[in-house]
């Protein structure tokens, strides 16, 4: 599989534009009421970034931001419900970048066309993935390959579960069970969030999601991980191997990105972005993001543009490398 590149982008020409205007030019600029739109239930990651950024957005962007959670299909219905928001600058969408760049080869028809129905604004971070068990794997599992082994002797057990069908991690798992012969059944859910909540429960063996994701629960001896998906060892969770480490051809680095509808106009998506960086700037920021196991990273919207490309091209590769299908 080919190695997943990072794209570190400065954000410094970006030109600050609101500190240039009059107080009450500004005050006409910004709406009363933002939302951020989030494609996952409250409790997982992807809700705690997408508040976090709400929050420093408030009284810069918009008198109010508020984030609605739209979860189901993977983050699919919020992509959709975006394409149909107003493009005034009032709606914008916080997304991983699977749902505009790896879904396209991963279903069989999509509600949306990734690279017509949005406009992006700004890269926002960068994370790895990570694989994970709780307790209905014994503490002997330490690494992957303790739990294919596992897998194999215990078959009615041999599942995980991820935060939909054809995320990322769904896909991860789709590797393992590919190079492995080890029939690993995939248990999708509406997110995150409720999945972590059956691992801790050993309702399911183990689960593919974002590193984050496990943080709180590791540190409280309630989950252990086996992997992350990164080319090197996260900081973040010290003593545990990458996959490419233990012998598996994974080598996966996600990303976070803002959009808005495309019919958005080039001043709102400038605006935009002013205030994204400016929050991102904040180092408060960067450490809260930290904690979910995010690398914060801004970027102009014709650079993220770029990154979405590549990285659609990219996904193309692998899927067809490794024959994935909507059946698998």
């Amino acid at each position: 599989m080919p190695s997943r590149r990072d794209f570190l982008f400065t954000s410094a020409a970006v030109p600050l534009m609101g500190g240039l205007l009059p107080i009450a030019a500004r005050a006409q600029q910004m709406p009363e009421l933002a939302r951020i739109l989030c494609g996952f239930p409250p409790g997982g990651t992807s809700d705690a970034i997408s508040r976090r950024i709400a929050e420093k957005l408030r009284g810069n962007y918009a008198g109010n931001v508020l984030v609605e959670n739209r979860p189901g299909a993977g983050g699919q219905i919020a992509v959709t419900a975006l394409r149909d928001s107003p493009a005034n600058g009032s709606v914008m969408l916080l997304t991983p970048s699977s749902m505009l760049s790896l879904y396209p080869y991963v279903y069989r028809s999509l509600p949306y066309k990734p690279m017509e129905d949005v406009k992006p604004v700004s890269l926002t971070c960068f994370f790895d993935h990570a694989f994970g068990v709780g307790p209905a794997v014994p503490e002997s599992v330490r690494t992957v390959r303790d739990f294919i082994d596992w897998a194999k002797a215990n078959r009615d057990k041999a599942n995980y579960g991820s935060p939909g069908a054809g995320s990322a991690p769904h896909l991860i798992g789709n590797v393992l069970a590919k190079e492995t012969g080890v029939d690993l059944r995939h248990v999708a859910y509406r997110g995150s969030a409720p999945g972590i909540q059956d691992l801790l429960g050993g309702q399911i063996s183990a689960m593919s999601s974002p590193l984050g994701d496990y943080l709180p629960h590791v540190r409280g001896g309630r989950l252990r991980i086996l992997a992350t998906s990164g080319a090197q060892p996260s900081k973040l969770v010290q003593g545990v191997q990458t996959y490419k480490q233990q012998g598996f051809n994974i080598d996966i680095r996600e990303w976070y990105g803002v959009f808005m509808p495309a019919q958005a106009s080039a001043d709102v998506i400038r605006r935009a972005n002013t205030a994204i960086q400016q929050a991102l700037a904040q180092p408060d920021l960067a450490a809260s993001m930290a904690e979910f196991g995010m690398e914060v990273q801004g970027s102009t919207p014709e650079r993220l543009v770029e990154l979405l490309r590549r990285d659609s091209e990219d996904w193309g590769r692998i899927v067809k490398q490794i024959g994935f299908t909507p059946e698998s």
